[in-house]
């Protein structure tokens, strides 16, 4: 069965991939979302969603390519379908986003190792691999593990107009020195994709400060997908 004839895919709106992201995706949370992609079946029923946004790690974005290519950036942040689809649905969904996407455009993603992912929607649509992201600690409060390190401080702000908010001194004084710790941040498989004419594309790949490294491979785990979002079906 060709992928193609039975799935086709749209751009949908940002809030359109909310009820997927908390409660399907493991994450939980909704992150940056610049363009949203949902994938649909020959019946024009959502089966998937697909989003893209603006990178919150800036040390990236600034220093990937030498400074240059800072606009351009996105992340694949959240990628997620309905299971039971056929073989090769996902990587038809990825790659088909990616040609929908403003050109030029440089497009990292992340498996996250915590997870037992490596990546393998990436290897199979041909992304360029640079090793496993740096070491890292993130903060946590006593009682709200269950949240990500991004939206524990999204509860005292994200910045202020100077920029100097000290966000773990806020942490502190909101929820007791005592409640608040550091974890090790899980290491996530980092991947790049080029979007451009093949002069760009090239420029990108010999401007990348990254080494390239060999594909990881290893056992997937499968997390808990099985939620499933009111039907929605594409309205024309």
């Amino acid at each position: 069965m060709r992928v193609a004839s039975e799935f086709y895919i749209d751009s949908i709106p940002s809030k359109e991939s909310y009820p997927w992201l908390l409660k399907k995706h493991y994450a939980r949370r909704i992150p940056s979302i610049s363009y949203a992609f949902g994938l649909y079946n020959k019946f024009d029923l959502l089966v998937g969603i697909c989003t893209y946004g603006r990178p919150i790690a800036h040390s990236l974005i600034k220093n990937a390519f030498g400074g240059d290519y800072q606009e351009e950036f996105l992340e694949l942040n959240r990628l997620v379908v309905n299971d039971g689809l056929p073989k090769n649905t996902l990587s038809y969904f990825v790659s088909q986003s990616l040609k929908i996407l403003p050109k030029p455009k440089v497009i990292v993603s992340y498996a996250d190792s915590s997870q037992n992912h490596h990546g393998y929607i990436y290897q199979a649509t041909n992304w360029v691999y640079t090793g496993l992201s740096a070491e890292f600690k993130d903060y946590m409060i006593k009682g709200y593990e269950h949240l990500h390190s991004a939206s524990i401080m999204d509860k005292v702000g994200r910045s202020d107009s100077n920029g100097h908010l000290n966000k773990v001194e806020l942490l502190k004084k909101k929820y007791g020195e005592e409640n608040i710790y550091m974890v090790d941040r899980p290491r996530k498989h980092r991947y790049f994709f080029f979007i451009g004419d093949k002069k760009e594309k090239k420029d990108m790949l010999n401007k990348l400060k990254y080494k390239i490294c060999p594909y990881p491979k290893g056992n997937n785990k499968k997390y808990d997908a099985s939620y499933r979002p009111n039907t929605q079906v594409k309205l024309f």
